[in-house]
């Protein structure tokens, strides 16, 4: 039974699995980590999908679409244990909230404010829409 149920914005630890990863054949995540829902999309009764972008606590590439989150946003998520976070926008994870052998009810860290998220939210379908939905690790299967 499901404790609570994501929201955009949320952060929840999850087994990320970065695209690297899944390209070497991996099939799970090799830590929880912090991710935050870029988008939660329900498609039909009892199927909602997941889009989960990581947050990393260490500096991204130059290359990678990425952005430092700020202090206050640090501490209202619940990750105040790092100093400094990005958000990673140029891959995701697809989940089926339903059907997850990844997700975990119980793993809500916290939440971004409401202006943060529209932020991340539009930066994120940018990436999404640049990459024409191919920069995901599909989770489904």
């Amino acid at each position: 039974m499901m404790t609570s149920k994501p929201s955009t914005g949320d952060v929840w630890r999850y087994p990320y699995l970065w695209k690297w990863q899944a390209k070497l054949g991996e099939t799970g995540g090799r830590k929880q980590r912090p991710t935050v829902m870029a988008a939660v999309v329900p498609i039909r009764q009892k199927h909602t999908n997941l889009y989960l972008i990581p947050i990393t606590s260490q500096e991204p590439e130059p290359d990678r679409d990425a952005l430092e989150l700020p202090a206050t946003e640090i501490r209202r998520a619940g990750l105040s244990e790092f100093k400094r976070l990005w958000i990673i926008f140029d891959e995701h994870n697809l989940d089926i909230l339903e059907q997850s052998f990844s997700f975990d009810p119980n793993a809500q860290v916290g939440t971004f404010s409401k202006a943060f998220v529209k932020v991340m939210a539009k930066r994120f379908m940018a990436a999404y829409q640049n990459a024409q939905g191919q920069s995901g690790v599909d989770r489904t299967e």
